[in-house]
């Protein structure tokens, strides 16, 4: 890496560390701001977001996830030995992003989600004990290794149907997809990276073939089923196709990603801000029923996916500014959820903000909205009642600055050690 590269790429840790000046300088800037790091103009204002994704026709999400840093060949040549990319419900419009979006709203429907959550109250009070011996064993313990990362996982990979055995090597390949694609890394990391990829798309590429011969009650099988019916007219059930299964791979890879990833981020991120901003802490341990009034205070005040990017499919004018066709923009829901103009005080971490406040785009908005939001919502939930109960003294671990990961995908510490 040369010089002028290093520098970019330090530049884009530090933006990406913390984008909220960046975002309060393009807010009250006339019309839209923008920033070469990210080679996309800045939508910030809360009115001009939703617009946005509300236009789908004008603004599409075909390149909704463009890598900040390309792979280098040899790491390119990996990937080019497994699954060709296909689209997914994220990089998707219209008619197709129907299709990939069909089995996700049933798959992940008020009632499945209630089937679920009897689980993800096991699973958060399990852990829960597990990182309270951690802390007394030890004296302090990395909430992001031992929770946060642990329940979402066992979360999404029931829903999912893996085998608990698959789930950490199923978590660990999409840490290294996302960093592959988001992180400048040394070659040698890429390749190994895209090992990793391969390997996590190779034990996708089984399931879904399994779960084509022996259908089961779980996502995989609805996956399957709505993106590659089967139209043998043979005994038996007919094989995917090359390239169904590159779809079924590229989707479920998608999905495995944003399932837990994000919650992960939330879980971390909400954590943290209740702990600096210690009578919020103390609040939510003793008005339990405060808990989902805080889920949503946290996804608003540090959203976990700070934004997607969308293509200008014409020329278009937006907050004044006029676009050419193929212009890209950053859709940036962590700069609308500070916004002044719909929620006041937007820098103030407040768990009792009244409903009309607390109006976020952190799942999105409109066509390509989250469908995962309720699923994450009752994780953190189930998260911050069995932490609060079961650790009420729980405490920043030192006074260090908590560095926070450099990405605007899934914003969260690097880690977080706690004690009591």
């Amino acid at each position: 890496m040369d010089p002028a590269q290093r520098r970019r790429h330090a530049r884009l840790d530090e933006l990406q560390r913390d984008p909220y000046p960046l975002y309060d300088r393009a807010r009250r800037t006339a019309g839209l701001t923008y920033e070469p790091l990210l080679d996309a103009w800045l939508v910030t204002r809360d009115a001009d977001v939703r617009e946005v994704l509300l236009r789908p026709q004008d603004f599409s999400s075909a390149q909704s996830l463009r890598p900040d840093v390309q792979p280098s060949p040899a790491a390119l040549a990996v990937l080019g030995s497994g699954f060709a990319p296909r689209p997914t419900v994220v990089s998707t419009d219209g008619p197709a992003h129907r299709r990939h979006r069909a089995p996700l709203n049933s798959g992940l429907s008020v009632t499945r989600i209630a089937a679920l959550t009897p689980y993800i109250t096991r699973q958060a009070e399990t852990l829960a004990e597990e990182f309270a011996d951690a802390v007394a064993a030890h004296g302090r313990a990395d909430l992001m290794a031992r929770y946060a990362r642990r329940l979402p996982g066992a979360v999404v990979g029931r829903l999912l149907g893996l085998d608990p055995v698959d789930v950490p090597a199923a978590v660990h390949g999409s840490y290294s997809a996302e960093r592959l694609l988001f992180r400048p890394l040394p070659e040698a990391e890429q390749i190994a990276a895209a090992q990793d990829v391969l390997a996590l798309q190779e034990l996708l590429d089984r399931y879904a073939r399994d779960r084509r011969a022996r259908p089961r009650d779980d996502l995989i099988t609805a996956m399957v089923t709505a993106l590659a019916p089967d139209a043998g007219l043979g005994p038996g059930p007919r094989e995917l196709t090359d390239d169904q299964r590159c779809e079924l791979v590229a989707n479920l890879q998608n999905l495995l990603i944003a399932g837990h990833l994000t919650t992960t981020a939330l879980i971390g991120t909400t954590v943290l801000h209740l702990l600096r901003h210690r009578d919020q802490w103390e609040l939510l341990r003793t008005r339990p029923e405060l808990v989902p009034a805080a889920v949503e205070e946290a996804a608003r005040y540090d959203t976990a996916v700070q934004g997607f990017r969308r293509t200008t499919t014409r020329p278009v004018t937006l907050a004044g500014t006029e676009l050419p066709a193929g212009a890209s923009v950053f859709v940036a829901y962590g700069s609308a959820n500070r916004d002044p103009a719909r929620h006041p005080d937007p820098d103030v971490f407040d768990i009792t903000r009244t409903r009309a406040h607390s109006r976020h785009l952190a799942f999105g908005h409109g066509p390509h909205g989250c469908p995962g939001s309720q699923l994450a919502r009752v994780q953190l939930r189930a998260a911050l009642q069995a932490l609060s109960r079961r650790l009420p003294g729980l405490r920043p671990a030192d006074a260090r600055p908590v560095p926070m990961r450099p990405t605007l995908i899934h914003r969260s510490p690097e880690e977080l050690f706690l004690t009591c």
